[in-house]
């Protein structure tokens, strides 16, 4: 099985007839993805390579049976495109677009709670989600990602995500679902929402899970690991070198006095039972040792 898409998800891709959205809309359609609309106020009844365009995300639901959104607009209009989504009853929403400030993402977050509570958002600024073989929303590339499982990955990091789904494709490793939430102060999807779906997923065998520093996310998963998850976890915390009060590429990737360390997230989760790798490639030759284990 995968988590939250599959091969019967029905992508609306906001803004496909801009540069960056039909790029990756197109090639996620290349890919097998279910890409059935587009959607722009101004272009309502155009086209873009035989996808219809639609003036709204509720008249492209209504006539393709849409149930996914992939937003990849500019960050001034990427918050009313998420709640347009959820308001349309989309099911899901994968917002890729990066720089929405944080005021507004949080105002976003708590309007989908308490309105939408059925609504899962991946992101803002993350790659997306991708279930191999089965259905590709954003930007990971999908000729790097091995179907078949059974590991499940969820990473805060764009480019470590990659690297994850490489190594394991390199040592013939599949995935069931691999999942970039983003590395903003307020992601929309967290690592226990993901942790607790692969978990559930039986298809899923074990589970990479990549951080870094910042926040306290990790810790948090750490104690759900310790608690609720059975199956073999492998991790990994991008940071070891950062300074203390330097921002390291993402807004979330800051640290503050003692928290958001590296060092504490690794031993939180290695005491949470986790194994903790070193490095990307040392992540993917730990979760290949576990395999062989089970």
């Amino acid at each position: 099985m995968s988590i939250f898409v599959d091969e019967k998800t029905r992508v609306v891709v906001h803004g496909l007839t801009g540069g960056q959205a039909r790029f990756h809309g197109l090639r996620n359609r290349d890919y097998g993805t279910k890409v059935v609309a587009g959607v722009n106020p101004a272009k309502g009844g155009q086209g873009v390579e035989g996808i219809p365009v639609f003036a709204t995300a509720a008249e492209a639901r209504e006539a393709t049976g849409a149930n996914a959104s992939f937003i990849a607009v500019p960050a001034k209009v990427a918050p009313g495109s998420i709640l347009e989504a959820a308001a349309a009853g989309m099911e899901i929403v994968v917002c890729i677009t990066e720089g929405i400030p944080a005021q507004d993402e949080a105002r976003v977050y708590s309007d989908l709670r308490h309105n939408y509570p059925a609504v899962r958002l991946i992101g803002p600024n993350c790659p997306g989600i991708i279930s191999p073989g089965k259905c590709n929303i954003g930007i990971t590339a999908g000729e790097i990602a091995l179907a078949g499982g059974p590991v499940g990955i969820v990473s805060r990091s764009g480019t470590l995500t990659y690297q994850a789904l490489y190594e394991l494709k390199q040592m013939g490793i599949g995935v069931t679902t691999c999942v970039g939430i983003g590395g903003d102060p307020v992601p929309g999807t967290g690592f226990v929402d993901c942790l607790a779906a692969f978990e559930a997923d039986p298809e899923t065998g074990a589970v990479m899970m990549i951080g870094e520093i910042g926040g306290t996310e990790e810790e948090t998963a750490a104690s759900y690991i310790a608690e609720h998850v059975n199956k073999p976890v492998v991790a990994y915390i991008a940071g070891v070198t950062a300074p203390p009060g330097r921002r390291m590429g993402h807004a979330g990737a800051i640290i503050s006095g003692s928290k958001g360390t590296a060092g504490a997230k690794m031993e939180a989760l290695a005491a949470a039972g986790a194994r903790v790798a070193n490095n990307p490639t040392e992540a993917g030759e730990l979760m290949a040792e576990l395999l062989r284990a089970l």
